[in-house]
């Protein structure tokens, strides 16, 4: 009788018992592999769970991104100034030039420079033949005094002082108030000029009496060029021959409203505002876009294929439902503080900008421009549909009996608020609400000021009809629609309570679950393997007994056989 089964002796290697064949013929290294894959199975089903949840994670920072980058976007045309794209034209901008405000009025302008306006400027008669050369021959110190624009100034200058020291002196002096003094060659000879920084008729410069420095006396000075203050008209008007309109400076910004004007030059230019209907069409396609980019994103994250009951990573997260449907609201809702009846246009479906919902389009669920409607907007009211998208904190009152006076930008917040104030006999108010919340007053002024604690608060509002009674009305601060979802995409993206970082932290806090899980699983089924290789070494030791005792029976029944 042959023998099937061989000697085995385990290995042990690092605390591991191997085995590279047992007594009996079986590969227990192999079977012990096969049961430890069986329980590894639990390992990567939370591998697969876990890696579900940070795809969605991946999708809510993608999604944040975008958002971030809509408000980003928004933020640069969130002021009509911004978006109400204005250009002016000058025919001659060597005469002078404009730069445009978004309050410019369309139309053209005749402005005629008769003078620009100049600073007084004066440089010593005495030369000298280095600007290191003493000019204080006294043995004590000496004045040197100027005035300007009505103020006299006096300085001490130290005996042996050169002329480099006399403009340092002038130029260092803490109450200088715009005065610079320097040191100029004129190919033989140095000299001191003194020039007043300021232009203007009131912008005097000249060398006080009190000056004792020999050679800087003010008949010891020639004036280069006087101040004086720039001479213009506007349309032809003052009308009269003699008359200007002045000005200090050669940068005028109160002469038309909306433009700021550069004097260059004497002469007359026509200067010509008009709306560039193209760049604000432009920002209206750029507003769509990003609009559209961030809604195609929840498209595509949420959505559900009833064809193939195909769910998309985030299909039914309420995290995104809400995200979606408050940025849908701010899109095609009344812009904050606007009015049906009392603005022109209060709404984007006005101006031609809808959702399409068409089922099955392209564009299903995302903007779309009625591009003839908005032509014909643009063309005929571009301001108002700007204000539409850019307003920021612009007042209005509904009625004459009230007015809004004042606010604080970034506490009061934009909206409508109704107001409603009792006066007495004597014209003074004996009681206000806003919004239904108690109000203070100032009886002396007239004021009503908004409680803090409310949306209100720093809202300041006039009681212009003080007779006895009580009156009423609603006074507003619109706000346009890049405006209200730059605040409400601040709100969605809040780094501390926006839901996109509470999401994000909810699923950190499940991939850290499932990372226990695993850990433990890995712990569980290390043991597990242990145990088995233990318990097979048990099987091995008494295979190897038998072995033995089989090897002693052949070697017996061997003995018999020979003695028989």
């Amino acid at each position: 009788m042959s023998s099937t089964v061989s000697a085995y002796t385990p290995v042990t290697t690092s605390g591991q018992i191997t085995y590279s064949g047992l007594g009996n013929g079986t590969d227990f290294d192999a079977l012990i592999t096969k049961l430890v894959q069986v329980e590894q199975g639990r390992i990567t089903t939370l591998q697969t769970w876990k890696q579900s949840w940070v795809r969605k994670q991946e999708a809510f920072q993608e999604l944040n991104s975008a958002m971030l980058t809509l408000k980003s976007t928004l933020k640069g045309m969130d002021t009509v100034g911004e978006f109400l794209v204005k250009t002016t034209d000058s025919t001659n901008s060597l005469v002078l030039s404009a730069t445009t405000g978004s309050d410019a009025l369309d139309g053209s302008h005749s402005i005629t420079v008769n003078r620009l306006a100049t600073a007084k400027a004066m440089v010593t008669q005495t030369g000298y033949s280095s600007a290191d050369t003493d000019i204080n021959a006294s043995a004590s110190d000496a004045t040197f005094a100027y005035v300007y624009q009505g103020t006299t100034y006096t300085l001490s200058v130290g005996a042996n002082a050169t002329l480099t020291d006399l403009a340092s002196i002038v130029n260092n002096d803490a109450n200088n108030a715009g005065v610079k003094a320097s040191v100029v060659y004129d190919g033989s000879k140095y000299y001191l000029q003194m020039r007043g920084m300021d232009t203007g008729d009131s912008a005097s410069l000249t060398i006080a009496s009190n000056t004792s420095l020999t050679g800087f006396t003010a008949a010891k000075f020639d004036t280069i060029t006087s101040n004086a203050s720039a001479l213009l008209k506007l349309d032809g008007w003052p009308t009269a021959s003699n008359a200007y309109i002045t000005r200090e400076t050669n940068t005028v910004t109160d002469l038309v409203s909306g433009l700021t004007l550069s004097l260059k030059s004497t002469g007359t230019v026509t200067i010509t505002t008009a709306t560039d209907t193209d760049a604000v069409r432009e920002n209206i396609q750029t507003f769509v876009e990003q609009m559209n980019t961030v809604r195609t994103l929840l498209q595509d994250l949420t959505k559900y294929d009833s064809s193939t009951e195909q769910a998309s990573i985030l299909t039914g997260n309420y995290g995104l439902q809400l995200i979606d449907t408050k940025l849908k609201t701010a899109v095609a809702g009344k812009a904050v503080g606007f009015d049906y009846t009392l603005d022109t246009y209060s709404v984007l479906a006005q101006l031609g900008i809808t959702t399409d919902a068409e089922e099955g389009s392209d564009t299903e669920g995302l903007l779309i421009i009625d591009e003839d409607t908005l032509s014909g907007i643009l063309a005929s009211n571009a301001t108002k549909a700007a204000e539409l998208f850019a307003a920021s904190y612009v007042g209005r009152s509904d009625t004459s009996e009230m007015a809004l006076s004042s606010y604080i930008a970034n506490t009061t917040q934009c909206g409508s608020y109704e107001v409603s104030y009792t006066t007495d006999a004597s014209g003074k108010i004996t009681g206000a609400t806003i919004n239904g919340h108690a109000a203070m007053w100032h009886s002396n002024s007239n004021l009503i000021t908004g409680s803090h604690g409310y949306d209100e608060a720093g809202l300041v509002i006039k009681a212009i009809d003080v007779t006895a009674g009580t009156h009423t009305g609603t006074v507003s601060l619109k706000q346009g629609k890049t405006g209200e979802l730059v605040d409400l995409l601040g709100e969605l993206t809040d780094s501390s309570d926006g839901p996109l970082h509470i999401l994000d932290e909810n699923y950190d806090d499940i991939t850290a679950m499932i990372d226990d899980k695993i850990a433990f699983e890995e712990r569980r089924i290390a043991t597990y393997a242990s145990n088995l290789r233990k318990r097979f070494a048990k099987v091995d030791s008494m295979l190897s007994t038998y072995n033995q005792m089989q090897t002693q029976l052949d070697s017996q029944i061997a003995q018999l056989s020979s003695d028989s």
